[in-house]
């Protein structure tokens, strides 16, 4: 996994409960970050509200337990959810379908999983793996259409 920088963000944010994850955008396309990608998906929103798109950021926080109540909500008000991390396939955006399914909640809402790709990476900045393996902003905000 890359190594990632730290978000600029100095926003005063409380910490959630233990397995619970958090909101930080409300709109009508919702990107569910877990891990380090969550600054490359607030990127993500404000090039979607640039093209005048609704966006939701959400902060998973925790992969186990998974905080169904967090991704129910998304799915149920949201005509599109993108899920974000950097594992690979059948990692955290398998467990968000798996349970969208099981709700039987996969309905109108269209999902789609970003992460790692099952290949192996050559070392590079980790900018520059960031972008083959197509987990920056703009491949967020471009999952969206």
């Amino acid at each position: 996994t890359p190594q990632a920088e730290g978000s600029q963000d100095n926003r005063e944010i409380s910490p959630p409960a233990q397995g619970r994850g958090r909101n930080d955008i409300k709109g009508d396309i919702a990107i569910l970050s877990y891990g380090a990608r969550l600054p490359e998906a607030l990127k993500a929103a404000k090039i979607l509200e640039q093209q005048k798109r609704s966006v939701t950021v959400a902060d998973a926080r925790f992969a186990k337990p998974l905080d169904e109540d967090l991704i129910r909500s998304l799915a149920q008000n949201h005509t599109t959810l993108i899920t974000i991390e950097e594992g690979a396939i059948g990692g955290f955006g398998s467990f968000v379908l798996e349970f969208l399914s099981r709700k039987n909640l996969l309905g109108p809402c269209r999902v789609k999983t970003m992460h790692l790709p099952d290949i192996f990476q050559d070392h590079h900045t980790p900018a520059d793996q960031y972008e083959e393996a197509e987990l920056t902003a703009k491949h967020i905000a471009a999952a969206a259409t």
